[in-house]
Formats: structure tokens, C-alpha cells, sequence
């Protein structure tokens, strides 16, 4: 843990995260994060979002239409000015200058925190990032914030979105449950760290309420300064498909004989679909994310060469059958959003 601290400070709550800007506070994310922080009750939120968003954000927090793609960034240097911390959830497919500008408009109003998009893969594991094609993404942001030298920044690595990616189909986890078919990558053993959305959400509202440093040298609760320009890692399950399937078996009460079930090598999937992308098929880009994830070396679990922060953080323990349940229900239902946010 940093051994910086907050001692000597006359003001209790300048030790305190209270000002959050959110860009895509209406997605699938960020409702849950703007959600949980309310929940918590204790800042004061403001949404920026671009000016032709239709996306449905609460009125219980501050709305600022901005075009944050523009290169002009003075109304967004605006918007963020007197914010202790901006939360950027967009797509993972978003264009990086993106969340560039973002980062360079945060320095520009002194914001001290910045979650820089980043929610999944272990962000240390560098094998997996760049086999992933992730590793520019996470290095240009991480490497701004460090160059600018404003702002810190903390990763949230949550292993991929458990109900949304057992509902979408065979590219993510296998599964096609309307079909009841199933891939089985490797024989289906390998275990995978994944997260709800609501935990992810509540990791981040939880972090964000934290204490910014210790009070004093003996004070050991926990502190956002823990986390400075590092990952944070949480999960709501460690399971292997195996262990998916026999939730969604007892959550749909089927048996082995109602399924069709393949098997392929993780390693081919993502060769096959690496392939894909490079002749110009970017469709192939969720299957490769996820096949690299499959592997079965364990990059994606992080909790075996991790730990996690969930005790830390005061994080429930979830129920696997009833988040398997609202996954089943997404995928008969057609409700599986495909965006990456």
C-alpha cells in the first residue's frame, strides 16, 4: 500500500471523493454504476453524454450534453471542471482518441481520478491483452494519464460480464440457449473469473467512496490510494463452462440428453477468427476475445494469480443459479445487447 496519507488535512472531507462525472452513464455499465452510487447516497453526479444521445439516464443526476469527440474540448474542460473523478464506460470498440481527448480534457480541470474505460481482461497479464488486441488501448490511456500527470487512474479487472455473455451466444461462452447447444472449449474445464453487471457497479461505487488516502500512518482501513494507477481485482464467480452448465441445467431443469454438445480447442477458435480479422472481418472480434480468454494456461483467472479485492471491498457474495436465471431469460427473451459497454 502507498504510504501517502492524509494527515494534516483540516478538512475531513477533502480526503473524500464527493464530484463524479460519468460518460455513458445510460449503458449497460454505467446505469448500474450511477445506480449503486445513488444507492451509496453520498456524491454528486453529473452525466456528460454527447448531444444526439438517446440513451435513458435518470433524472436524479446532472445532465450535460457535450460533443466530447469534437477537437475542440473547451465545453468538455467545462463540464469537468471542480470533478474529483470521471468514469468513462464506452464500447471496447469505441476509437481510442476517444477516450484520449477524455483524458487530456480531465487533466486540463485538474480531475484527480479517472477510470479510463477499462473493464475485463487482467490489465498485467500482457500475453493476453496483446493476443487480444487490447494492449494499445490500454497502454495509450494508462501511459496519458502518466504523461500528463494530473490525474490517477485505477483498472477494473472483472473478467468478462457474466449474464451478458452466457446469454450471447456461442462467440462468448458457448452457449446458445434458446438453440440448447453448447461448444465446449478444452472439454470445458478450464475456470474464468466473470462478473455481474450490478457487481461491477457496486465495485466501482465502493471505490469511489473510499477514504483518497489514510488519515494518519497507523490507519489501516481501506483507501482509494491502494489502487493508484493499478488494477483492482474482483469477480462475482470463479467457474469453467462445466460449472455454467450445470447451473443452466438445473435453472432451465434439463439434462444432458435436451442439449446438443460440440467441442472445439480454444487455441483454434482464436487462430481461426485472428484470421478473420486480419483479412478485414471485424465481426470475428468477439470470438477472439473470448477463445484467448478460454485458454486453458488460466489467463483469465485472476483470482488464483491475483487475489481479489471483494472482501476488501465489502462486496456480497452473488448466487450463480440466479444470475444464470437472468441470463436465460435475456436469451429467450431476445434482450442481449450486443455493444461491448
Amino acid at each position: 500500500m502507498t504510504s501517502e496519507t492524509a494527515n494534516g488535512q483540516s478538512d475531513s472531507s477533502s480526503n473524500r471523493i464527493i464530484r463524479v462525472a460519468i460518460i455513458g452513464a445510460g449503458g449497460h455499465l454505467g446505469r448500474h454504476i450511477v445506480s449503486q452510487l445513488l444507492k451509496i447516497g453520498k456524491h454528486s453526479l453529473t452525466a456528460i453524454t454527447r448531444p444526439d444521445s438517446t440513451a435513458s439516464i435518470t433524472d436524479e443526476i446532472r445532465i450535460v450534453h457535450v460533443d466530447y469527440t469534437s477537437d475542440d474540448d473547451a465545453a468538455l474542460v467545462a463540464a469537468l471542471e471542480g470533478q474529483q473523478a470521471l468514469v468513462i464506460t464506452m464500447s471496447v470498440t469505441a476509437p481510442r482518441d476517444t477516450v484520449l481527448k477524455l483524458i487530456r480534457a480531465a487533466a486540463k480541470a485538474k480531475v484527480q481520478f479517472i477510470l479510463p474505460n477499462w473493464y475485463g481482461h487482467d490489465p498485467k497479464n500482457d500475453n493476453l491483452c496483446e493476443d487480444s488486441l487490447l494492449a494499445q488501448n490500454r497502454d495509450a490511456a494508462c501511459n496519458e494519464v502518466k504523461k500528463l500527470g494530473v490525474s490517477s487512474y485505477f483498472l477494473l479487472a472483472s473478467g468478462f460480464w457474466y449474464e451478458w455473455s452466457l446469454s450471447g451466444g456461442p462467440d462468448r461462452y458457448g452457449f446458445d440457449i434458446k438453440k440448447r447447444s453448447l461448444v465446449l472449449f478444452d472439454g470445458g474445464e478450464t475456470p474464468m473469473n466473470t462478473t455481474t453487471w450490478p457487481q461491477s457497479g457496486r465495485a466501482i461505487a465502493i471505490l469511489l467512496s473510499l477514504k483518497i488516502a489514510p488519515d494518519n500512518a497507523e490507519d489501516r482501513s481501506p483507501a482509494l490510494s491502494r489502487f493508484r494507477n493499478s488494477p483492482v481485482y474482483i469477480s462475482s464467480f470463479r467457474v469453467t463452462q462445466r460449472d455454467m452448465f450445470e447451473s443452466v441445467k438445473r435453472v432451465t431443469r434439463t439434462t444432458d440428453a435436451d442439449w446438443s454438445i460440440s467441442h472445439e480447442t480454444s487455441e483454434q477458435r482464436w487462430k481461426d477468427s485472428m484470421g478473420e480479422i486480419k483479412k478485414g472481418n471485424f465481426g470475428a472480434f468477439t470470438k477472439m476475445l473470448y477463445s484467448r480468454a478460454w485458454f486453458p494456461n488460466g489467463d483469465a483467472d485472476h483470482e488464483t494469480s491475483r487475489g481479489l479485492a471483494n472482501e476488501l471491498l465489502g462486496l456480497p457474495v452473488e448466487c450463480l443459479d440466479e444470475w444464470t436465471a437472468v441470463a436465460v431469460r435475456m436469451a429467450q427473451n431476445d434482450d442481449v445487447p450486443w455493444i461491448m459497454h
